[in-house]
């Protein structure tokens, strides 16, 4: 699951950013509307915080843009604009939910679950294959039935391996949906964070699930396959 937060405040929004990465989740930052929408339009996001009052763009006419654009994109405002009204114009607009500051980050960790929770909708909460289980309700993993601790960016890969188990996914398409608009596309992180999780599925499993073809990435197989 990729986020991204806009918010002019850097602190707050760097914070806010840390906060949900420690929740396995990849997320960029943006500090003002026009560099929002542009990011919007040229990376893939699952969800959006946004501010209303951002410099260059108000947060409201880019809600307008996302709507008209990407329809489905979920959008959680987070504003200190908190009258009846303003939430009513949020919400008409098309935001999916809206959080008043000051905020409380367990709430606000709530609240992000649950909208992405709605990507799901179609799919159980329970993503197995072979002897691996993945919630991506709790993002929790589990190998025959004990749990397997990851780091965030091992459970995104992991994850986004078992949502499309049998395809082959590229280093391209996992550094683009797993890591950080500003990572360096050359770097061999990918290839060192499939190592080492490889590593700990061999160790709870006994086996490697993860299949490498030269040419077309990495697919994830189930025992009777690996």
């Amino acid at each position: 699951m990729r986020i991204l937060v806009v918010e002019d405040e850097r602190l707050l929004c760097d914070g806010i950013a840390e906060d949900l990465r420690l929740e396995k989740y990849t997320v960029d930052c943006c500090y003002d509307g026009p560099a929002a929408c542009e990011r919007l339009f040229v990376e893939p996001y699952d969800l959006v915080v946004l501010d209303l009052n951002l410099p260059g763009m108000d947060g409201l006419e880019l809600l307008r843009h996302i709507r008209t654009e990407q329809p489905e994109l979920r959008v959680l405002i987070l504003s200190a604009r908190s009258q009846l009204s303003d939430k009513v114009a949020g919400l008409d607009l098309g935001a999916d939910d809206y959080l008043t500051k000051p905020f409380a980050l367990e709430e606000l960790e709530a609240r992000v679950r649950t909208l992405l929770r709605r990507e799901f909708r179609q799919r159980e909460s329970l993503v197995q294959v072979g002897a691996l289980t993945l919630n991506t309700v709790t993002r929790e993993v589990s190998g025959r039935g004990n749990p397997l601790p990851l780091t965030p960016r091992e459970f995104a890969i992991l994850e986004h391996l078992m949502l499309h188990r049998g395809c082959w996914i590229s280093q391209e398409e996992l550094m683009e949906h797993i890591w950080e608009a500003d990572a360096n596309p050359f770097s061999n992180a990918v290839r060192m964070h499939i190592s080492s999780l490889r590593k700990k599925l061999r160790k709870r499993l006994g086996h490697d699930p993860i299949q490498t073809k030269v040419g077309r990435g990495y697919r994830l197989a189930g025992e009777e396959t690996a």
